[in-house]
């Protein structure tokens, strides 16, 4: 009894300084897993996501641009720009998604149609204004015979001839519309209409068949022509 007696303080006094030593670990470690926790990124493995729209200075000229829109990656940055190129979704005017994968049995059997709008913003150096080039180059090219296969719209034949023996132009008044068309042949017609916004020059590229819904088309110019311009200086 005397031997388990002695022993009994000694125990006691090696718990004593076990206890805290736990204690300390324990707290230790939770600190580490704190520390871990904070630091740790928190990124996905897509990576961390760009900006919506970017500044982009075309010509001296500031647009506001939807990042989804632009074509080609080497162009998604802000600053100025000699030539950016978009596309968005008709008639939402959305940028688009994801491209679909189509394999190339597809590609050969199954001609895609065109769901989009393409734009290119191009700084154009003090060249011939788009209105001025309807104005004074196209009528010494244009046949003399006028027709309207819509209500509104105008359409004249470039002489076989002339550099744009193969088009032809369409304009109207209202909403405001002029665009220079390729012919449906092996591949379908598309049409190129010019606007001019300070130091850059706008050229939309859609579908010759939309002519059939032209004042959308019109309009759907005009608006993006807003929407993608910047705050005027």
């Amino acid at each position: 009894m005397t031997v388990f007696s002695a022993a009994s303080p000694r125990s006691s006094r090696a718990r004593a300084h076990v206890v805290p030593i736990v204690l300390g670990g324990a707290a230790a470690l939770g600190a580490v897993a704190l520390v871990a926790y904070l630091l740790w990124p928190t990124w996905g493995t897509g990576g961390a996501s760009g900006p919506d729209r970017l500044p982009v200075s075309v010509g001296d000229t500031l647009f506001n641009l939807p990042t989804n829109a632009i074509r080609m990656k080497i162009q998604r940055h802000s600053g100025p720009q000699e030539r950016i190129d978009l596309d968005f979704l008709y008639p939402s005017l959305e940028p688009p998604g994801a491209p679909k994968h189509v394999t190339a049995d597809q590609v050969e059997t199954t001609m895609q149609p065109i769901d989009r709008i393409f734009l290119s913003i191009a700084a154009h150096h003090d060249a011939l204004a788009p209105e001025q080039r309807t104005a004074t180059i196209y009528p010494r090219y244009l046949d003399q015979v006028a027709t309207q296969p819509e209500d509104g719209l105008t359409m004249r034949m470039f002489r076989t001839e002339t550099p744009y023996g193969s088009e032809d132009l369409y304009t109207a008044a209202s909403p405001a519309l002029t665009a220079r068309c390729t012919r449906d042949a092996s591949t379908p017609g598309m049409c190129l209409s010019e606007r001019r916004v300070g130091g850059a020059d706008l050229t939309f590229r859609f579908p010759r068949s939309w002519l059939s819904q032209w004042r959308g088309v019109a309009e759907a110019m005009e608006k993006l022509t807003a929407q993608l311009r910047g705050p005027k200086g």
